[in-house]
């Protein structure tokens, strides 16, 4: 097995896990990083990115959400050490590893990114909430307990915030399908 293919393993297998003891049944492989992992091979071919190094950093990018280490807004930090200690497992090359866990420490947005595998991993991030809308539905409702009468506003709020992380590349080639989907969920076009 290629090193790529341990790693898949490792997350699945640990997002079975999360899913199982998870209050909500949580399937962060299916309802994230699955959406993450094919937007990142996306980008990285379009912005010639190193594809080892951007796979392994959207696989790797929520670890330590999906092992519940720590809080969630120290999860890009928890997530570099947990990376660390999966990647060294498999004798991942350390050269190697620094720019994977560049990925998985910037992924929160990519006015963070330094190379372009790091915007990559943090644009995909936030294109795959573009790409599952259920699931920010599903995180105002259970994660933010978000009355109903104010969804709507918390959604723009989100879409608003992602959009604006996006690195200037993305943002732009994004733009049309944005606006659709902002005029699908909030019935308006929403200007740039």
């Amino acid at each position: 097995m290629d090193i790529i293919e341990l790693v898949e393993k490792e997350v699945r297998k640990d997002s079975e896990v999360h899913q199982r003891n998870d209050a909500n049944h949580y399937d962060f492989w299916k309802e994230h990083i699955q959406y993450v992992y094919r937007e990142a091979i996306r980008l990285a071919k379009e912005y010639n990115a190193d594809l080892e190094i951007v796979k392994l950093g959207a696989l790797l990018h929520d670890i330590a959400l999906i092992r519940k280490v720590g809080d969630r807004k120290d999860h890009h930090i928890n997530g570099e050490k947990i990376a660390r200690e999966i990647l060294t497992k498999f004798q991942y090359p350390s050269e190697k590893m620094e720019r994977v866990l560049a990925c998985v420490y910037n992924h929160r947005s990519s006015k963070n990114a330094k190379t372009s595998e790091e915007i990559c991993v943090a644009d995909a991030d936030i294109l795959a909430h573009f790409a599952n809308i259920p699931m920010l539905f599903n995180s105002a409702y259970t994660r933010n307990q978000v009355p109903l009468s104010e969804v709507r506003e918390w959604m723009r709020k989100y879409f608003e915030k992602d959009y604006q992380d996006l690195s200037e590349q993305t943002r732009k080639n994004f733009q049309e399908q944005y606006q659709t989907i902002c005029k699908v969920i909030f019935g308006e076009d929403k200007e740039i």
